[in-house]
């Protein structure tokens, strides 16, 4: 059974900053592309960041420069480190395991982030 399991949410003042982790467990997690997504209320889910097996990363660019992604295949997680969040960051996060090859595509049940004073 696959499981992704997002942690780290929560509320943050505009500025601060959060870490999500998504820890993967019934996949094997060196094989698959990894990504983080979020969907804010009456809006679409989008990209957020993507880091594939050999380490690529790349951003939205409403990210780019405040956010990075991460992985460590030994724990079978991947990292959202995000500062300097603002209010339109608000969103749900979810993480996402890709292996588009052999069209396994798992999700998360996702994280609250609320970016609010």
């Amino acid at each position: 059974q696959v499981q992704l399991v997002e942690s780290g949410g929560g509320l943050v003042q505009p500025g601060g900053s959060l870490r999500l982790s998504c820890a993967a467990s019934g996949i094997i997690f060196s094989w698959y592309s990894m990504g983080w997504y979020r969907q804010a209320p009456g809006k679409q889910r989008e990209l957020v960041a993507t880091i594939t097996t050999d380490y690529s990363t790349n951003y939205a660019g409403s990210v780019k420069g405040r956010f990075t992604i991460s992985r460590d295949n030994a724990k079978k997680t991947v990292y959202l480190q995000m500062n300097s969040l603002k209010p339109e960051d608000t969103a749900v996060y979810y993480c996402n395991a890709d292996w588009t090859t052999q069209r396994r595509n798992y999700w998360g049940q996702g994280t609250q982030v609320t970016v609010s004073s």
